[in-house]
């Protein structure tokens, strides 16, 4: 892929930190954007052309919408970012039972979901040659576990996990898979943990230096970002 002008994309969190930046840029590249949040002010807030969808990731059928708002404002789909994500911090035995449910159903089970969902659309993307594309965000914690924050560092590896082995079966579909790996991003996301608080933090990478290597990587077609390639 050299352009994104044209590509239907879907931003799924593209409030939040990264998701805004990442939207910024690919509606400068001339993307047409399906942008989700979980609050429609916010959303508008943005000031990003686009449609818009809201939606709780945690629930079951919120994935097959995002995709269904997506098809019915652009007719196709050709990419996907998933830049949502929920946090926790504190020792594994203070964990409540709903901490870990959240944090495995937003942050692993919701994208599963999603490429179920798209799969077809992507599909057929591919097939009109169009380079379609699935980009998570596991981050540095699925390469390095982190003591206190055991829950949210497995959420995050099975992110991870799912996106090594799904990529590898969507290949045949010429569907492109992306992992990015980031180190700790200033994206406020610490500062809203569901549970405990965050330790003492040094101080991250800004977001838009992270959303332009992704959405650079997306153009150049790579199919993984370790927290090695945001470095320097």
């Amino acid at each position: 892929m050299t352009s994104l002008s044209g590509s239907s994309v879907l931003i799924v969190g593209a409030t939040g930190g990264l998701g805004r930046e990442i939207a910024q840029l690919l509606s400068e590249e001339g993307a047409l954007l399906t942008l989700h949040g979980r609050n429609a002010e916010r959303l508008a807030a943005l000031g990003i052309f686009g449609a818009t969808v809201t939606g709780d990731l945690s629930e079951p059928g919120t994935a097959a919408q995002l995709v269904s708002a997506a098809l019915a404002a652009h007719g196709r789909l050709d990419g996907i970012i998933n830049a949502a994500g929920v946090v926790a911090f504190g020792p594994m035995a203070d964990v409540a039972d709903e901490t870990i449910d959240t944090l495995m159903a937003v942050n692993a089970t919701a994208p599963m979901r999603l490429l179920r969902a798209a799969r077809p659309a992507l599909t057929e993307s591919s097939g009109a040659h169009r380079d379609p594309f699935f980009v998570t965000l596991s981050g540095i914690v699925s390469e390095r576990p982190t003591a206190n924050m055991a829950a949210y560092s497995a959420s995050k590896a099975a992110l991870a996990a799912f996106a090594q082995a799904a990529g590898r079966e969507m290949r045949r579909d010429g569907i492109r898979f992306l992992d990015a790996r980031p180190g700790h991003t200033e994206t406020g996301l610490a500062t809203r943990p569901i549970q405990g608080s965050a330790p003492p933090l040094p101080t991250g990478y800004q977001p838009a230096d992270v959303a332009r290597r992704v959405v650079d990587a997306i153009i150049s077609g790579e199919r993984d970002l370790p927290s090695t390639a945001f470095a320097g």
